[in-house]
């Protein structure tokens, strides 16, 4: 039975959301003949429910601020997330950077003892990321914590998604898809509750989305200024990801702009190009100077960098993998045989179904699940609207891109997200249609937002009794975490050196330092052996030393000595 848990445990979420859709199920079938004797009730909350969509800022406020006060209130139960994989911890590396009023590090005289993945040491010292989201988590720490960063953006995120709804039906319609998008993305999803660059790009796709038809209906520099900002963003957060989605964007304006509902040419020249014109040149301006001052060319990215220096498998299944360089660090030059290995396998074709249909379960269970598998049932209608093609193109040619990169996760395709919610909301307003069986497609679109608060409260209960239907709260590397705070009470600098056993997992890594290593409170440090150690010991001779295996359970500090052996 045990064994049998632990198989379906990364399922378990989805197995209950069906159960309990398929409770709901029944009880739609067995009252659909039944009297309607609470008919008055729910035409009046649905038309309080109108009557507060109308008020549309309004609404677009409480999305937002509703995600931000539900996740805070839940921080004693939940607590606060830890950063677990390299990405995360990458990121926190440009938030602090940036907190601290710098663009980029200088290198470090002892960088050999602290390389670490997604980060470069030459020719500065700095996340490989762009900067967009390290900005986020730089407000976050400037407000007392990254995560706080990471809280705005998410809840700013589900206002945006509302935002943009507003632009493609009506009111009521958005405000239950900013609500669907809080409930599903908003709260006690990973884009919330981990230091991924998700809820910034899903912003800014959400901007260029609501902007658009709104420039369609009446050309206006505020909403053309928004569209170009939303570009600048994905610019600076997923480039290859937003470059595809914005391919769909520009042919459908070129296509607008040259036919014959096109605005007048001293509008679209006033109210439209010109704005959109200055956004972009300041945003290019902007990042050029951000690569100029990281890497030293205003056209070569951070990821260029690292990929040169450390880089084996391509980011495409059609370019050709580099030899393997001489790492200095076991554990990086096994991370990266992973991807090489990963790379080859995928240009197999069993290789490639398989990892494609990986792929395509990950996306699944974060923007889907059985709950958003519903408004599916409606795309045949959804796909016959002519209005309809633009975020239809952008969903195709997103899944398209990604199914060549070596490597994909689930938030990779987070510029479509508004494009997918609008294509979601339109399956349900045809839902709502089907008046056969009786009442049947109303009765189906509101048990959807009934069942998402359902799971909502039932992840919250289970995690307040300690029943595992899910990974346990917080999340994140909390052995870390715990050992970071036991070294933060200590008097004076401290330094540790880290190793691993044996069966090293490479996603699980401990070397992470803050921007300015020197006067950081702890230093990690690889350990690469008495004579290597030496030098960094000297560097650091007034900090006390400490070794830690990461893969013991639980790890435990050893204060350093020669006699120990690697």
């Amino acid at each position: 039975m045990l064994n049998l848990y632990f198989r379906l445990a990364p399922w378990l979420l989805a197995i209950i959301e069906v159960v309990l859709m398929a409770g709901a199920g029944l009880l739609i079938w067995r009252s659909r003949h039944q009297a309607r004797v609470k008919v008055s009730a729910l035409i009046s909350s649905e038309s309080a429910w109108g009557r507060f969509a109308r008020r549309r800022k309004l609404s677009v406020f409480a999305v937002g601020a509703g995600v931000i006060v539900l996740r805070t209130a839940l921080i004693p139960l939940l607590g606060v997330p830890q950063p677990r994989f390299h990405d995360e911890f990458s990121y926190l590396l440009a938030a602090d950077t940036f907190a601290h009023g710098r663009v980029t590090n200088p290198p470090h005289p002892m960088w050999i003892h602290f390389e670490t993945f997604h980060v470069i040491q030459q020719p500065t010292y700095m996340s490989l990321f762009p900067p967009a989201h390290g900005l986020v988590l730089a407000m976050g720490e400037l407000l007392g914590r990254p995560w706080i960063g990471q809280l705005i953006i998410t809840g700013a995120m589900c206002s945006a998604l509302c935002w943009m709804l507003q632009a493609w039906m009506p009111p009521q319609w958005a405000l239950l898809g900013g609500v669907i998008a809080a409930l599903r993305l908003g709260l006690l999803s990973y884009w919330m509750n981990a230091y991924w660059s998700a809820s910034v790009v899903a912003l800014a796709g959400a901007l260029v989305l609501g902007a658009w038809p709104r420039i369609r209906k009446h050309p206006s520099v505020a909403q053309s200024a928004i569209f170009a900002l939303g570009l600048v963003i994905l610019a600076n957060s997923r480039p290859y990801e937003g470059v595809i989605f914005t391919i769909p964007v520009a042919l459908t304006m070129v296509l607008w702009l040259c036919g014959s509902r096109r605005p007048l040419r001293g509008h679209a020249l006033a109210r439209l190009l010109l704005p959109m014109a200055i956004v972009l040149l300041m945003g290019g301006l902007a990042t050029g100077w951000y690569y100029y001052k990281v890497t030293g060319s205003a056209f070569r990215m951070t990821y260029q960098v690292s990929s040169t220096q450390y880089g084996t498998a391509p980011y495409f299944l059609w370019q050709t993998p580099r030899a393997l360089p001489d790492y200095r660090h076991a554990v990086m030059r096994d991370y990266y045989q992973d991807l090489l290995d990963e790379f080859n396998g995928n240009r197999t074709l069993g290789g490639f179904a398989l990892r494609a249909a990986v792929k395509l379960a990950n996306w699944w269970q974060i923007y889907l699940g059985p709950l958003m598998t519903v408004p599916l049932l409606a795309m045949p209608w959804v796909a016959r609207e002519r209005r309809l093609i633009l975020p239809i193109s952008i969903c195709a040619v997103m899944a398209a891109a990604l199914a060549v990169e070596t490597r994909t996760l689930a938030h990779y395709f987070s510029p479509a997200t508004g494009a997918l919610y609008i294509l979601l909301m339109q399956g349900l307003r045809h839902l709502w249609q089907w008046r056969r069986p009786a009442g049947i497609g109303p009765a189906i679109v509101r048990a959807v937002p009934l069942l998402a608060c359902s799971m909502i409260a039932l992840r919250v209960i289970a995690a307040a009794a300690h029943i595992p239907i899910e990974a346990p709260w917080p999340r994140g590397n909390l052995e870390r975490a715990a050992i970071l705070r036991q070294l933060d009470q200590m008097q004076g600098g401290q330094l540790v050196f880290v190793r691993y056993g044996p069966d090293h997992d490479v996603h699980q890594e401990w070397v992470w330092n803050q921007a300015d290593i020197d006067h950081a409170k702890v230093v990690w440090a690889r350990d690469m052996g008495e004579d290597a150690n030496e030098e960094l010991l000297r560097y650091f001779s007034k900090r006390r030393a400490w070794r830690i295996n990461g893969d013991d359970s639980p790890p435990r500090l050893e204060q350093y000595s020669t006699g120990l052996t690697n």
